[in-house]
């Protein structure tokens, strides 16, 4: 197994020189070990050596095979490729040999060149002079050309004119472009200065062309031979600008010319020009109404002849009809714009914003059938944009408004008239009195609601929180010619002569102002009347009301100053006159509507029964005895009945009267034993919570039957069952003021008995 000295020193320089190899045989060694030790370990398994040495033997003599062969591949490649390279070598060389000599060659043919040279500069001049030779009659007859064409113009020749204008150019730009090729630009002003005719020429074409261009709607339907001419001139010159910015060698002067831009420029202007000149005659009233109408006729027409006619004059790709739309909408939209500026008034702004937003798109103008489906104006967008016709609309409310405060300051003048007139005010077919103010009223603001729902849901919106806002303002005024009339009333009660009445109309006309104050909702499933507003009119109402009770008073007031008395117990008519004197005004009251009649009605028992009550605690009288007390409850019982009776003949329930407080105060007077009054006052002040302790003082003042000790134990008991008002209490005694007593002369520090 192992090697000997020699083996050791020959396999030396090879391992120096392949050391993977060794390491690669160690490898395979120990993996050979490792194999023959895991088969053989046993010693039966040593029987089939032989079998292995011989399958082993096979296999390396089969791989040393393959590696000869693979090695001799390599050798044969590698030699011929050696041989390729020594051929290349040598084609190389020979290549270097023949293009040394093909150098020497033209080295000594060099000097030849130089006369070729001089022959080509030679052949160019030649070339040049042969082309001016060639132009020289052109350039002779520049001028007579030039005199010619500007004939042609004059005679409307426009297409020959043109031709003979293309032809000086080209030969100008060629000349030009020569001396530009050569580098010779100080030539170039002699060469302008010479062809100087054709500015002149250029002007005046194009200002036939233009003017043609600007009668173009015209001359469509008369004759239009001179604007086709117009187009095609322009078209052979856009060609013509075309070429020369493709080539972007040399550009002429006065290149491009872009006369297709200035077509449509000028068509454009001829139409903002002719149609959109507003004076300020025509911003107010019918006169704007007129020149919306004519500017509706003249562009559904004049787009009519654009669609129809020009058209068909034109190259398709011009899109002339949508050209012409889109400069009338843009026209239209600064025209609108232009008269907003000025100061109009609110008949003025409606047609402005009637006409843009709906007459605009209507089958009357750019909806008509003769347009349709060509004429498209959707995609311009809005004529007025949102914020131009809210702006609008805020300035139509303000002008509406002012006419309305206006109309309603006049009805009011007319109505505070009225008040004055001879005649009682009218009546309707139930017999109710009224007046014209609420129909004014209430049509005047419907109608100016409905013509704003005819342009926008948001004007009618604007237009009925206007509305609501002066009625409210209105109903204030209202309230202050309610109190200026009074005024005039209280210096002479003559005056206005029927005064009440007018009153209660006033209250019918309220009671019909809140029930059409919702019909002026534009939407019908809302039909609520805002706080404010309800607050006013209910503030009307009650002014109206309050007046009509003062003017009661009035009446009773001289009445209630003679009681008590002792010709009123003794059984006087001053009850039965009070009775006349309510019974006039409940049939008076008769006159207005439900619920106000009930609630005057109501007001008006309240301010009997505390003004009866205030009567009775002026302290004018104390019974003297128990027969003047049974006097008194006589007359307490006999008054209450009498009144009660009364509010129930003229339609007020007992249930809802407050007169229960004469009877429960007669049964205060009508006790016998002072000493239970304590029990008695209790019932009173639980019935009648908002009584107080000066109350009760002067009601048993009254009956001048009370001990100081007994005042004092009533009054401890009310301290000790202090009430609290319920909420549906209706007050009696609180509006009722108690005269102070008069406190008796006292000495110099001595005690008051």
């Amino acid at each position: 197994m192992g090697m000997s000295a020699q083996e050791e020193h020959a396999a030396s320089p090879r391992d120096e020189e392949w050391p993977e190899a060794e390491k690669a045989e160690k490898l395979a060694r120990g993996a050979a070990l490792k194999w023959a030790s895991g088969v053989f370990y046993r010693p039966e398994k040593l029987e089939g050596l032989g079998q292995y040495r011989s399958r082993e033997t096979q296999r390396n003599s089969s791989i040393q095979s393959r590696l000869k062969s693979t090695v001799q591949s390599y050798l044969e490649g590698v030699s011929a490729g050696l041989e390729q390279l020594r051929s290349a070598a040598q084609e190389v060389q020979s290549v270097c040999q023949e293009l040394g000599a093909a150098r020497w060659a033209l080295l000594d043919s060099a000097d030849r060149f130089q006369g070729l040279q001089q022959m080509r500069a030679l052949l160019a001049e030649h070339v040049q002079l042969a082309s001016v030779v060639q132009v020289l009659p052109q350039l002779f007859s520049v001028h007579e050309v030039f005199s010619h064409t500007l004939q042609l113009l004059h005679g409307q020749r426009l297409l020959e004119a043109h031709a003979e204008l293309m032809m000086m150019e080209h030969l100008r730009d060629d000349i030009l472009s020569q001396l530009h090729l050569r580098g010779l630009s100080s030539a170039q002003a002699t060469v302008l200065s010479y062809f100087g005719g054709l500015q002149e020429l250029n002007e005046s074409l194009a200002k036939q062309l233009w003017d043609i261009v600007g009668s173009s709607l015209q001359l469509v339907r008369e004759d239009p031979v001179l604007f086709v001419t117009a187009v095609r001139i322009i078209e052979r010159e856009e060609k013509i600008d075309d070429t020369l910015l493709l080539e972007a060698t040399f550009l002429p002067p006065g290149r491009p010319k872009g006369w297709r831009q200035k077509f449509y420029h000028v068509l454009q202007e001829a139409i903002r020009g002719a149609r959109f000149r507003a004076t300020r005659m025509d911003t107010e009233g019918p006169g704007l109404a007129r020149h919306l109408a004519a500017l509706k006729k003249d562009i559904v027409s004049e787009l009519c002849v654009v669609k129809d006619l020009m058209v068909q004059c034109v190259p398709a790709h011009y899109n002339i009809l949508s050209l012409c739309t889109a400069t009338y909408h843009q026209a239209l939209t600064s025209h609108l714009q232009d008269i907003l500026r000025e100061d109009l008034d609110k008949q003025a702004l409606f047609l402005l914003l009637e006409w843009a937003l709906h007459v605009y798109h209507s089958p009357e103008m750019m909806g008509h059938p003769d347009l349709l489906p060509e004429v498209d104006v959707s995609a311009l967008g809005p004529l007025m944009s949102p914020e131009l016709v809210d702006q609008t609309e805020r300035k139509y409310v303000v002008k509406v408004k002012a006419s309305v405060l206006e109309w309603m300051q006049r009805t009011l003048e007319v109505e505070f008239k009225e008040w004055f007139r001879e005649e009682e005010p009218e009546t309707d077919h139930q017999g109710f009195f009224q007046s014209a103010l609420p129909v004014i009223v209430m049509q005047m603001l419907s109608e100016n609601i409905q013509v704003a729902s005819l342009i926008t849901d948001s004007l009618q919106q604007k237009v009925y929180n206007m509305a609501l806002e002066e009625l409210e303002a209105f109903l204030g005024r209202l309230r202050e010619a309610l109190v200026q009339c009074a005024k005039e009333h209280q210096k002479d009660r003559s005056t206005p002569k029927h005064y009440i009445s007018y009153l209660l109309a006033m209250l019918n006309n309220s009671l019909a102002l809140s029930k059409s104050v919702s019909s002026l909702h534009p939407d019908t499933a809302c039909r609520e009347v805002p706080a404010s507003l309800q607050a006013a009119l209910d503030r009307t109402q009650k002014k109206a009301c309050q007046l009509l009770l003062e003017e009661l008073l009035l009446d009773l007031q001289p009445l209630f100053l003679q009681l008590p008395s002792r010709k009123w117990l003794a059984g006087s008519q001053l009850v039965s006159s009070m009775c006349e004197v309510i019974d006039s005004y409940g049939k008076d009251f008769s006159r207005v509507r439900k619920p106000v009649c009930m609630q005057l009605l109501t007001e008006s028992e309240l301010l009997v029964t505390s003004q009866y009550l205030r009567a009775l605690m002026q302290r004018k009288m104390v019974c003297k005895g128990e027969e003047e007390r049974g006097q008194l409850c006589h007359r307490l019982l006999q008054d209450a009945t009498q009144l009660q009776e009364l509010f129930c003949g003229l339609g007020l329930e007992q249930s809802q009267q407050s007169l229960e407080a004469l009877f429960a105060l007669r049964e205060l007077i009508s006790l016998k034993d002072p000493a239970l009054l304590s029990l008695e006052v209790l019932g009173f002040i639980t019935k009648y919570p908002d009584v107080s302790d000066e109350h009760i003082c002067t009601l048993l003042d009254l009956r001048g039957d009370v001990s100081r000790e007994v005042r004092h134990m009533v009054l401890e008991m009310m301290m000790q069952h202090s009430q609290v008002l319920p909420d549906s209490y209706q007050p009696i005694f609180s509006t009722i003021l108690v005269p102070a007593p008069e406190l008796p002369f006292c000495l110099h520090k001595g005690k008051c008995a």
